[in-house]
C-alpha cells in the first residue's frame, strides 16, 4: 500500500497554523484529510476549533479524523504520545488521502520528522513537506525575534557573539526545516514594512525555499500538498541548533496557564483585562472560548501581544456547559494573579 503523505505545519504561537488548517479542511477538493493536533497546555483549544469545521462525513465521528495530543511539546513526546496516535491513524490508512500535523508553537520540527524514520511509521507514511507559518506583523514589531536591524549589525560586527534566545533559535530551526514559508498578517503592516520583513526572511532561507503571502489561511491546497519531498530522508540539508545534542531542551521558563470559569464576559471588557495582563506579564499567546451574556453562540478568542481577534463560531450545544476556557502561554506566568485579574468585577 502507498505511503500516506504527511504535511507538517509549524510556526510560532499565533502565526496562523490553525486558521490555515481550517481552510484546508473546508476546501479539501475531495481529499480525505486526517489531522493530528499538538497543544501546549492541558486544555485543548485548537483541536476543538478544527472539529467545528464540520467537514467530516455525517456517519463519521470527527474525533476519528482529528487526533489531539495535549500537555506537551510534540518534539519532546514523540515516543510517549506521537507513535500511538500515528499507529491509530495508520489503521485507517485505506480511508486517508493525506495527513496534516499541526505542531505546537514551541515545538522543533526536525525531531518530529525524524520520528518518520521509525520502522512502525516509515513503511506507511512519509513527510511530504514542512510548511512554516510566519506572522509578518510580529516580526515587524520585534515581538519574538528582537530588533532585526540591530541583531544583524551585532552579528556582522562580531560573528563570535551569541545573541540568540531559545525562542530565536526555535524560529531559526523552523525556517531551516521548511520546504515552504507562508507569511501571514501582512495586511496589518504597510507595504514598505512588509517588503523589509520579506527581505530579511529570504536572507535566512535556503534559495530553494519559496516565500508566499497568505491572508487568513486562504491558499490553494495544490500549493501546500504534493511536494513529494520525503523530508525524513534528507534531514542533513536542514540544519538545527540541536543537531549535536542527544536530547534538546526547551526554555523551562515557558509555561501555560489554563482558566476554566463558570462566568460570561463582554468581549471588549475581557480583551481590556487581557491586554492589561500582557503589560504585566510576559505572555506570548492567548486563545480559548468565551461565554458571552445573552448570546447563544460561543465566542472564539485569540490574542498575540496587544492584538486580539474574536468571532462567534457556533451555537452552544444543549448539554454543553457555557464556560469560559482560556489558555495563556508565556514565561513564568502567575496562575493566581492571572485568574484574579480576569475574574475582577464578575
Amino acid at each position: 500500500m502507498h505511503k500516506i503523505p504527511v504535511t507538517v505545519i509549524t510556526g510560532f504561537l499565533g502565526a496562523g497554523k490553525t486558521t490555515l488548517i481550517r481552510h484546508l479542511l473546508q476546501n479539501n477538493q475531495g481529499r480525505r484529510i486526517a489531522v493530528l493536533v499538538n497543544e501546549f497546555g492541558e486544555v485543548g483549544i485548537d483541536g476543538e476549533l478544527l472539529r467545528s469545521c464540520q467537514v467530516c462525513d455525517d456517519e463519521e465521528d470527527p474525533n476519528s479524523n482529528i487526533v489531539e495530543l495535549t500537555n506537551g511539546c510534540l518534539c519532546c513526546t514523540v515516543q510517549e504520545e506521537f507513535l500511538p496516535a500515528m499507529q491509530e491513524l495508520l489503521k485507517r490508512r485505506d480511508r486517508i488521502d493525506c495527513m496534516l500535523i499541526e505542531t505546537s508553537g514551541l515545538a522543533l520540527p526536525k525531531p518530529l520528522v525524524q520520528a518518520f524514520r521509525w520502522p512502525e511509521i516509515r513503511t506507511h507514511a512519509t513527510v511530504d513537506s514542512v510548511i512554516t507559518v510566519v506572522d509578518c506583523e510580529a516580526l515587524a514589531t520585534n515581538q519574538f525575534v528582537g530588533d532585526l536591524e540591530a541583531l544583524e549589525v551585532q552579528r556582522q560586527a562580531d560573528a563570535s557573539l551569541e545573541h540568540e534566545t531559545p525562542i530565536e533559535e526555535l524560529f531559526e530551526d523552523q525556517l531551516a526545516c521548511a520546504d515552504l514559508v507562508l507569511l501571514t498578517k501582512g495586511d496589518r503592516v504597510d507595504d514598505q514594512t512588509q517588503a523589509k520583513v520579506q527581505q530579511w526572511l529570504k536572507q535566512n532561507l535556503s534559495p530553494s525555499v519559496k516565500l508566499i503571502q497568505c491572508q487568513d489561511g486562504k491558499i490553494d491546497c495544490d500549493l501546500l500538498l504534493g511536494f513529494n519531498a520525503a523530508v525524513e530522508d534528507n534531514l542533513d540539508s536542514r540544519p538545527s541548533h540541536h543537531d549535536t545534542e542527544a536530547e534538546h531542551e526547551h526554555d523551562d521558563g515557558i509555561n501555560a496557564v489554563q482558566l476554566l470559569l463558570d462566568q460570561a464576559f463582554e468581549p471588549s471588557v475581557l480583551v481590556q483585562r487581557l491586554q492589561t495582563l500582557v503589560q504585566q506579564q510576559e505572555i506570548y499567546r492567548i486563545k480559548g472560548f468565551v461565554a458571552v451574556p445573552k448570546k447563544a453562540m460561543r465566542l472564539v478568542l485569540q490574542g498575540v501581544g496587544n492584538r486580539f481577534d474574536y468571532f462567534y463560531d457556533r451555537p452552544w450545544q444543549p448539554h454543553e456547559p457555557r464556560q469560559t476556557r482560556l489558555v495563556l502561554i508565556g514565561r513564568e506566568l502567575d496562575q493566581v494573579g492571572i485568574e484574579s485579574l480576569v475574574r475582577q468585577g464578575n
